[in-house]
């Protein structure tokens, strides 16, 4: 099924399970959504389970944090991901915080879905890539599923999650297909997975970077390169064990990211596997992200995102070094 169908099916099963289970967003009810991921849940669980709200983030998120203190677990959508701006304090002075605030005394079981990323020729304010400014905030997880299977199993896995988490959905994805098994899932929501094997460089990514990564591992086949793929999945915490056990076969890395490359997630992992996997190093981690600029206008959203010719042209580099 598209990956959107998938959350779909993973809020549905969701709800059905726990009627303490709560959507809220804007034109989430008889709309379903911008991208229809809610389509036909409110016809189905009704107008208190999945509820329409005014255009108002930063209500939105401190709604969530008061249903989430008298034992709910509220599921909020933010259109798209410039407009969680509103609702960021709430998200990082307040839901971020209030477990520790108060020894383990209140748990925060909120989701903040947030449809994020490029591709899709949208303007200004949607089509971004705010993920650092979540994995930099202490108390939150933040996960990203990259196909529909993930999607399915993490919205569940988030859903009954303790702690407050950003779920980031790769917009561009929303209509790209693939097999889901509802039977189980196939990882735990934090953890990393290798999803193509290879010898000699190390992709690394999250979101939709991971099919740009898979096109561009595919091209480098066919010129005798063999790349290997890790999907991060969770960008906070970072399972790292997939990531460093790649590295130290292949010796050479490159992370590639929508976002702008200046302290961002890529960041992060680059310079901790260079600490971690030092001695397996054979060229420094390489890093291909969106530009340190505003994002642009969509006619040229095509020369800002990384695509399959630039992750090419770092592993040629890594290779030549």
């Amino acid at each position: 099924m598209p990956l959107g169908k998938a959350l779909n099916a993973g809020l549905r099963a969701a709800l059905a399970a726990n009627d303490r289970v709560l959507l809220m967003g804007e034109d989430i009810g008889p709309l379903g959504g911008v991208f229809r991921v809610t389509e036909g849940l409110q016809a189905e669980f009704g107008p208190r389970r999945v509820i329409d709200t005014p255009l108002a983030e930063s209500g939105i998120i401190g709604t969530a944090i008061g249903l989430a203190m008298t034992g709910f677990r509220p599921v909020c959508e933010i259109q798209f991901d410039g407009f969680v701006f509103p609702g960021f304090d709430q998200i990082t002075t307040q839901l971020a915080k209030l477990t520790s605030r108060t020894e383990g005394a209140l748990q925060m079981p909120v989701v903040i879905r947030i449809p994020y990323g490029g591709h899709i020729g949208a303007i200004e304010h949607h089509q971004e890539s705010p993920e650092a400014y979540f994995t930099h905030t202490p108390g939150l997880r933040v996960v990203s599923p990259s196909t529909a299977n993930d999607a399915y199993w993490m919205i569940q896995e988030a859903i009954a999650s303790n702690d407050p988490v950003v779920f980031l959905e790769p917009k561009s994805t929303y209509w790209t297909k693939g097999e889901v098994d509802t039977s189980a899932p196939a990882l735990p929501l934090h953890a990393s997975r290798i999803v193509r094997r290879g010898t000699d460089v190390t992709l690394v990514g999250h979101g939709a970077m991971v099919g740009t990564l898979l096109q561009a591992a595919a091209l480098a086949e066919a010129e005798g390169t063999s790349c290997e793929v890790v999907d991060v999945r969770s960008l906070s915490p970072i399972d790292y064990g997939p990531i460093l056990d790649s590295v130290r076969r292949t010796g050479r890395m490159v992370y590639a990211q929508e976002a702008p490359g200046f302290t961002s997630l890529g960041s992060e992992v680059a310079a901790t596997v260079a600490e971690k996997a030092f001695f397996s190093l054979e060229a420094p981690v390489l890093r291909v992200s969106g530009f340190d600029t505003p994002f642009p206008p969509a006619k040229l959203e095509g020369l800002y995102l990384p695509d399959a010719d630039r992750i090419l042209e770092a592993v040629d580099r890594a290779l030549t070094y």
